[in-house]
């Protein structure tokens, strides 16, 4: 090759790669050229659409913030749009109903028209919140509208009202709202920080989230999202971490939570209307987050009437939440909640139960089975270490339908009550050891099919290892008793029937097994 070919092919490239580059640069914007100011004072909701809308006018590329602070209202994501909040660069919401435009939405499973979140993206695709920065929703300027402040009480207590009676109207008569409807209930309905509505690739990596209205981050019918690497803190009332709303394809990694609500929650839609709407939440991974504070670690529920299925959760660390594993549903949701996986946690010092599975979270009146009765099923929760806990595992079914296909493996817990299951059908338990402090270890009630399998204690306690009452079908195998313990094996209840005990050595519990009066005889067999 001689030399002047060579030049010559070195200046093509360069062109080459200096075209790209500047095709490259033409796609960012600063908002700093559009006349942002970034200074905390100055509101900057105009120069930001105007970056989007110059991004969005090339078909799309990033809109991007510098160190600095950017006091905004709403902010409508387009298609093909990145939003780059860099280190140091603070998106923090005005709190201006004048700033936030009314949209639809859902409201804790009710859709509904209201403010509009600081970030608010409607049927778009390939989507990103991006970078090291900081979006702060400024909560304080929103929660007032819980009637918690009295001085403005007079403007929240009637939006609350207002809101009570149109769910009542769509829930219980099937209405269909319109904006109109309200005018009056959206001074109670707090919008959530970042909302992502019926659309597709969607991405939040790396950036904090300070102090949301309501609930958070809130994707609702969405499919294919990540959230990978987000810091979530709210100190305020429904300060959820993320509410994932009737969406399918969604992997979430590396965050860390530190809420005064749940910290992720999964839902589908709330009673009639989310049942009419049908769209379940499913194909959902969580993996190696750390939550601390918070009213539950992952939830279920408890609006999830549109069903949720195919979920998993492992590798999480949950540190003074209320709850870590939390399955909620109530009489009316009605739907299906199956196929969930729970594997590697600790959760420490919850202070109420670490474990739950309820299918009553809201204390109603018995009926009989319908489309409005809740289904749980199919559910394996495994290697967990439960340390210091007010209640380690509570399990409550329905009379007209239990929670169905429990499995636990490999726990280990202490704390104050260890293990209540009540209506449950098809429960195992493999590998599991709970030294409470008060209580039977482990209380099973009205239930069937329930086996456990190497359980136990070393708690020293004048009430039983277990105790079982109106069971059917349950075996107890190659499970022992140590000297700690008073009363092995407990067997009450005049429907309790077929208690086979195998493989299992418990003679060295002071009274191995107590048998009640009301027991028919023969129910409990040795073999």
């Amino acid at each position: 090759m001689t030399l002047n070919l060579f030049r010559a092919l070195t200046l093509s490239a360069f062109a080459f790669f200096a075209t790209v580059a500047l095709a490259q640069n033409s796609s960012w914007h600063d908002v700093r050229d559009y006349g942002a100011a970034g200074d905390g004072v100055i509101k900057d909701t105009d120069a930001i659409n105007a970056a989007i809308a110059a991004c969005t006018e090339q078909g799309g590329g990033t809109v991007y913030f510098p160190a600095g602070t950017y006091l905004t209202g709403s902010i409508h994501m387009e298609s093909n749009l990145t939003l780059h909040v860099d280190n140091g660069a603070e998106l923090l919401y005005s709190g201006d109903p004048e700033d936030s435009p009314v949209v639809k939405t859902r409201w804790e499973g009710t859709e509904v028209y209201t403010y509009s979140p600081l970030i608010y993206a409607y049927q778009k695709e390939n989507i990103a919140v991006v970078g090291g920065g900081l979006l702060n929703g400024a909560g304080v300027n929103w929660w007032w509208r819980t009637t918690e402040d009295p001085a403005r009480e007079h403007i929240a207590m009637p939006g609350k009202l207002a809101w009570k009676a149109l769910l009542k109207r769509i829930q219980e008569e099937g209405y269909e709202p319109v904006e109109e409807d309200f005018e009056v209930a959206m001074h109670y309905l707090r919008p959530s920080l970042i909302q992502s509505i019926e659309c597709k690739k969607v991405l939040f990596e790396g950036i904090s989230l300070l102090d949301s209205p309501m609930w958070m981050l809130h994707p609702i019918y969405c499919e294919d999202l990540q959230i990978r690497g987000v810091k979530f803190s709210s100190h305020g009332p429904n300060g959820d971490g993320i509410d994932l709303d009737s969406c399918r394809n969604v992997r979430i990694s590396d965050c860390f939570f530190d809420t005064y609500d749940d910290c992720i929650v999964i839902k589908s839609g709330r009673d009639a209307q989310g049942r009419a709407i049908g769209r379940p939440t499913e194909f959902v991974t969580i993996t190696n987050c750390v939550m601390y504070q918070g009213n539950g670690g992952v939830v279920i529920g408890s609006e999830m009437s549109g069903g949720i299925r195919n979920i998993t959760a492992s590798n999480i660390v949950c540190y003074g939440t209320d709850r870590g594993i939390r399955l909620k549903t109530a009489r009316g949701r009605g739907a299906v909640v199956e196929n969930l996986r729970f594997d590697n946690w600790v959760i420490e010092n919850s202070a109420l139960e670490s474990i739950q599975i309820s299918s009553n979270y809201v204390d109603l009146p018995e009926e009989d089975f319908s489309e409005r009765t809740p289904t749980m099923r199919n559910v394996a929760i495994s290697n967990v270490t439960i340390v210091n806990a007010a209640k380690a595992i509570n399990i409550a079914g329905l009379p007209e339908q239990k929670v169905e296909g429990l499995r636990f493996s490999d726990i280990v817990a202490s704390g104050e009550i260890g293990l209540n299951c009540d209506l449950a059908e098809d429960v195992e338990f493999n590998n599991v050891r709970i030294n409470a402090r008060t209580g039977a270890q482990f209380s099973i009630t009205n239930s069937k099919g329930v086996v456990l399998n190497n359980v136990g204690s070393r708690q020293e306690s004048q009430e039983p290892v277990v105790s079982v009452r109106d069971v059917e079908d349950l075996w107890l195998t190659n499970s022992h008793a140590v000297a700690a313990n008073e009363t092995f094996l407990e067997v009450n209840g005049a429907e309790t029937s077929n208690i086979a005990v195998t493989g299992s050595e418990i003679s060295n519990a002071a009274t191995p097994l107590s048998v009640g009066e009301e027991v028919s005889e023969g129910e409990v067999l040795f073999k």
